[in-house]
């Protein structure tokens, strides 16, 4: 069986030795190819997504990157952050706001990731789309490969809401292989767990919004396609039927929102169609598991498995999370008890861990919910670093597209990063050619064009906004966390921006994600950090998986 080399092999070819055969590729779909290596080395991962361009050019690359860094030692443990919506303008402007709340001017602030001794930069476009979606991003970052917008765990061969044509297009996520290892696994997130960015961990769909039965279209449901909420709960069978009974023990901690996906439409806030009920199925498969509705319930968890579903779909936002009487726990909460629960496995763990609602304070044109997000995200990181060892487990933080929000004007320095412009050289706001103040912060399109002048027509047009699309807001208090920032071009909702996000790193194989990368080499970073393939291989060639 062909086999692209291990990362151990290239980084001898790095290093001189030349006892492996070496391919060009001329594909034109993957980026242009450093090199494609092939050797007899056994893997779990499909020959296809071993052999894909997008796939080695990775491989490559990182472990270029490597040993160029002169990256030591393997890691035992994985986490991985992810800010939805996370684009550098975000982190920048959160790290004012923390800052500004801590009571400094703000701009000298750093969030807990910016700390990590690597930084790079990562080109977020799926194959067919400059800016892309979060499930094309995420399913790049688990699997090593690109694909097309809208679908996740298939490679680019799929057509978009068509399974048939996913079919023997799968691709094997890091989650997958951390489980055929042996690994301990875990997602959480403050979206619903079976939203785009947490369900690529597990499953794999022609459709990011075949959530539940009743979402699958009547040719889906007549080619057989399997909703993601179904998937989440036959994710340790299909692997177990794959490639050997006993090899996944199915994912240990998953915390977040979505619980309608769960539950029958005859339940109250359910959606499925076929009556199932989900949640407890998933109790009947895991008899010694904890299912969790709200915070005290998962404070009470001493072990896993643990399904946390605290809300019917999004969780709230940050500062909704954050007052006395909320049942909902806060992401850090949510992290802290999945590290606990994960760490007790001698064998190592994955953790992945999404701040959600980034992405769609981002959407409503909220700057405050935004950066009120990423900053609870830093408060995350840092829980995770003070309770990790820093030799053993690589800590990855990372967006998996950016939006069109920016900063601008002339704010002097330790201006309200949520208010207006005020000069260095004045105590009174700058004013635009019409007479009026602007703030900090804004957006390329989205609700806020709405919001601040333009009127909708009855059919769905937007009249012309007094002031060339501007309204006065002189007495407008814009730091309140409701307010919704202004916008050039009206949309209902803002867009995804597609410029490079970035990426932060530490721990063993941390080098690897030095640079600019593809948003697909970061796969290959957690997986050359790990012996985990290696370990996978050998577990499945032990139970003499029929594959």
């Amino acid at each position: 069986m062909i086999r692209v080399i291990s990362s151990l092999s290239l980084g001898l070819l790095l290093t001189g030795c030349s006892n492996v055969t070496i391919v060009e590729s001329d594909t034109k779909e993957a980026p242009t190819q450093l090199m494609t290596m092939v050797s007899v080395a056994d893997s779990p991962i499909p020959d296809y997504q071993l052999t894909s361009p997008w796939y080695t050019d990775a491989q490559a690359r990182v472990s270029r990157s490597l040993a160029m860094g002169g990256s030591k030692g393997k890691a035992k443990n994985v986490v991985i952050f992810l800010g939805d919506g996370m684009g550098i303008s975000t982190i920048t402007a959160a790290r004012i706001l923390a800052g500004q709340q801590a009571g400094n001017s703000g701009e000298e602030n750093r969030l807990s990731f910016e700390e990590f001794p690597v930084t790079g930069l990562v080109k977020t476009y799926n194959v067919d789309s400059q800016t892309p979606d979060s499930a094309g991003t995420m399913s790049a970052i688990m699997t090593g490969v690109k694909t097309k917008i809208g679908v996740f765990g298939i490679d680019e061969r799929v057509v978009q809401e068509d399974c048939q044509s996913g079919q023997g297009a799968e691709l094997l996520s890091l989650l997958e292989i951390a489980e055929l290892a042996g690994k301990a696994t875990g997602v959480v997130s403050t979206a619903r767990i079976t939203h785009a960015t947490p369900a690529a961990t597990y499953a794999k769909t022609a459709n990011r919004d075949w959530e539940d039965d009743a979402e699958l279209s009547d040719e889906a449901r007549a080619q057989g396609c399997e909703d993601i909420a179904a998937q989440f709960l036959a994710s340790r069978e299909r692997l177990n039927a794959q490639f050997g009974s006993g090899v996944s023990n199915g994912i240990e901690v998953a915390l977040g929102g979505g619980r309608r996906h769960f539950l029958p439409k005859s339940q109250e806030g359910g959606r499925r169609a076929d009556e199932r009920n989900l949640i407890a199925e998933w109790q009947s498969a895991y008899p010694d598991g904890s299912y969790a509705s709200d915070k005290s319930e998962m404070a009470s968890v001493t072990s896993a498995p643990v399904l946390g579903l605290f809300s019917d779909s999004h969780m709230a936002y940050a500062s909704e999370r954050a007052v006395p009487d909320a049942e909902q726990p806060s992401l850090t909460a949510m992290t802290l008890k999945a590290l606990e629960l994960l760490q007790d496995s001698d064998e190592g763990f994955l953790l992945v861990v999404e701040a959600g609602r980034i992405d769609h304070a981002h959407h409503a044109g909220n700057a405050s919910n935004a950066l009120n997000d990423t900053i609870e995200l830093s408060e995350a990181v840092a829980a995770v670093m003070k309770n990790t060892a820093a030799d053993d487990t690589l800590v990855m933080v990372t967006a998996d597209h950016s939006h069109v929000f920016t900063m601008a004007g002339y704010p002097k320095r330790g201006n309200p990063i949520l208010g207006k412009v005020v000069p260095p050289w004045s105590d009174e706001p700058l004013l635009d050619d019409n007479g009026l103040p602007y703030t900090t912060l804004g957006y390329m399109n989205g609700r806020g064009y709405r919001d601040h002048g333009a009127q909708l027509n009855a059919d769905s047009t937007y009249a012309e906004p007094p002031l060339g699309g501007r309204q006065d807001i002189s007495e407008v208090d814009t730091t309140k966390p409701g307010y919704h920032q202004e916008a050039l071009v009206p949309l209902s909702a803002e867009t995804h921006g597609g410029e490079d996000v970035a990426v932060y790193a530490t721990g063993p194989g941390a080098a690897g994600a030095m640079g600019s990368v593809e948003q697909n080499q970061l796969f290959h970073v957690m997986l050359q950090a790990t012996t985990w393939e290696a370990e996978a291989a050998a577990r499945v060639e032990e139970l003499e998986s029929p594959r």
